[in-house]
Formats: structure tokens, C-alpha cells, sequence
């Protein structure tokens, strides 16, 4: 089972500058990226294990500054599209709710957060790890405790069926977190062959949960957002 969210039906009020600035950043590495995977290959490589966090290196205090630089970096077209849609749909709220400079601090110590776990449960892991969903996860986790209500309209694949269903961000974001757990979970075995860094996931979402309640300025009830809506769209 598969579900990619499309949209929330949560106006915002103001302009996400510091969203569109991540996406921005975001994408305008994963370009450079591209272009010397293809064209300069090896210094693509010096790229990935200069930049991507290297658990090993980080618990002998190497390149430590790989916990920031790491959430800007992604291993391909479909990571890094999958990380902003992600970002796009969930970040404009959650950026409301905190204001610019706190949504960036946010932001980033999630990221923060997400790495620690993952090195916490391979610290002597020499693979590269790289991309922005430690840090989106914590949105996702702020989003969960600030919205709950909201609805998404989401795409969801049931093997040969496919969808379009609106569900409560409780329950997408619920459902989500609960198939990352249990991904990272089964995926200790064969954790140090790579893959999906679930357990960043996890300590990302987590630290959204939590930090959510530091960092938000205001929470709006439902039937604003529908008064708002009604304003707008009637």
C-alpha cells in the first residue's frame, strides 16, 4: 500500500518564504549534483563523502558539519521529488504556526534530530546518508499534533487499484509514521547494507512531535479554516 499526499484543505495566511528557500536550496544542489554524476563522476563521489553524513565519522567528531549539509543532498530524482512534495504540502501550515525564524530553527533541529537517532543505531556504519526527510519528517510531526483534523487528499495504490480518497492528517500522518517504525524495525538486519534510513524518520517525526509545542506561535480551530475557505472559494 502506497499514499502520496496531492493536497490539505489548510489555507495559509501567509507567504513560506523559508519553505519555497529550503525547496529552492534543495533543488538547485540536487541540479549541481546531477550534472557532476554525470559529467564529473568522481568528483561526485568526493561530493557524497564530503558532504553526506558518515555515521562513523561523525561519533570520531569528522566532518561534523555533514549533520547540516547531509539535509541537502539526494541520492535521486525520485528522493528528492517525493521530500518536496512532501515539504510543499505540509511546510506552508506549519511555517504559520511558528513564523519564519522559528520554522527554520525547527527545521533544521529536527534534521538534527533524525541524524542522531540513525547514528545512534549504526554508529559504525561507513555508508553515505543524504536527503531532507528527517527534517520534512518533523514537519509532518508538527503538522499532526497542530491539524489533526485537516483532510488530505491523498493518492493511494492498493496494489493494481488506485484512488483518490480525502483522510484526516491524523490518520495519513499516523498511518505513515507507523509504516516507517516498523520499516526501521525489520530493517535492523540488514541495516548496514544501506537503503532507506527509516530510523531518521522516526527520530525526525518524533522531534516534530515535541517541538512542535516550543516553536508554534497559534494554533487555528477547523471551522476557521472553513470559514476562510468559504470566504476565498464560495
Amino acid at each position: 500500500m502506497v499514499f502520496i499526499p496531492l493536497s490539505d484543505d489548510v489555507p495559509g495566511r501567509r507567504t513560506p518564504y523559508v519553505m519555497y528557500g529550503i525547496i529552492l536550496v534543495n533543488v538547485l544542489v540536487f541540479i549541481y549534483e546531477f550534472y557532476l554524476q554525470y559529467f564529473h563522476p568522481a568528483r561526485f563521489n568526493d561530493l557524497l563523502y564530503r558532504y553526506a553524513l558518515i555515521p562513523d565519522k561523525i561519533i570520531h567528531l569528522e566532518n561534523v558539519d555533514t549533520l547540516i549539509t547531509s539535509m541537502f543532498l539526494h541520492g535521486g530524482f525520485m528522493h528528492i521529488f517525493g521530500n518536496m512534495l512532501f515539504l510543499y504540502i505540509f511546510g506552508n501550515n506549519v511555517e504559520d504556526s511558528m513564523g519564519h525564524a522559528g520554522f527554520f530553527s525547527f527545521y533544521i533541529l529536527c534534521g538534527l534530530a533524525a541524524s542522531s537517532l540513525q547514528i545512534l543505531v549504526d554508529p559504525h556504519s561507513t555508508i553515505p546518508t543524504l536527503g531532507a526527510s528527517g527534517a520534512i519528517a518533523g514537519v509532518l510531526g508538527a503538522y499532526m499534533i497542530t491539524y489533526p483534523r485537516a483532510r488530505v487528499n491523498t493518492l493511494i495504490f492498493l496494489g493494481f487499484f488506485v484512488m483518490v480518497r480525502r483522510v484526516s492528517a491524523l490518520f495519513f500522518l499516523g498511518i505513515w509514521f507507523i509504516m516507517q517504525l516498523f520499516s526501521g524495525i525489520g530493517s535492523i538486519v540488514a541495516i548496514s547494507q544501506g537503503g532507506v534510513a527509516y530510523f531518521a524518520h522516526v527520530g525526525g517525526f518524533l522531534a516534530g512531535v515535541v517541538l512542535c509545542f516550543i516553536f508554534r506561535k497559534e494554533v487555528r480551530e477547523r471551522d476557521e479554516w472553513e470559514d476562510l475557505l468559504y470566504t476565498e472559494y464560495r
